[in-house]
């Protein structure tokens, strides 16, 4: 019965998520208090503190869970670009569509949203580890900091967008797409 219990536990943490992702599209994610995603998800808080120890843990959570599916996307949209500068350019850019297409994952890029969210993005090993997914090979050094720079730079972009989509494609066909391209994630 224990797989029955993890599966519930999941599927608990799975609907708190859910509450806090409507909260954020309507309130901003900095303004989502605990209490308000424990009323959203029709549980007390201290149901939601066995799931989630703090905001920031229920941010990293949401996060996550968000960047796996948005990898998981992308991956499958690039994978049949052979150029290397060329899959990080149309991975970069569908990232971002994808982001500024869905309300819930834009609202973590407003005016006042992105510090935390840039905090996120460059602190988590999780994060990291599946934008290395991108590049081939192991993951040596130069591949990590070019990794750690790529999610910088796609921040950057939805932060500060380009003047429109082939402004910011062609910034990163100049600027990025070389860098793998002379090998530097070899």
């Amino acid at each position: 019965m224990t797989w029955l219990r993890e599966q519930r536990s999941t599927l608990a943490a799975e609907n708190i998520l859910d509450a806090a992702t409507q909260l954020f599209v309507d309130r901003g994610v900095s303004a989502v208090g605990m209490g308000d995603v424990a009323r959203a998800a029709g549980c007390s808080r201290q149901t939601l503190y066995r799931y989630f120890d703090s905001r920031q843990d229920l941010h990293l959570a949401f996060a996550h869970r968000e960047a796996v599916r948005l990898v998981s996307l992308v991956s499958q949209e690039v994978t049949s670009i052979s150029d290397p500068g060329e899959r990080l350019v149309a991975t970069i850019v569908a990232l971002l569509r994808e982001v500024r297409s869905a309300d819930h994952l834009a609202a973590w890029f407003r005016d006042g949203e992105s510090s935390l969210t840039a905090k996120i993005a460059n602190s988590s090993p999780m994060i990291e580890s599946l934008a290395l997914s991108f590049f081939a090979g192991p993951p040596s050094e130069r591949a990590i900091q070019l990794t750690r720079w790529c999610i910088r730079v796609t921040m950057s972009l939805l932060i500060t967008p380009g003047a429109d989509v082939e402004d910011e494609r062609r910034s990163l066909q100049l600027f990025v797409a070389p860098l793998v391209k002379a090998g530097a994630v070899a």
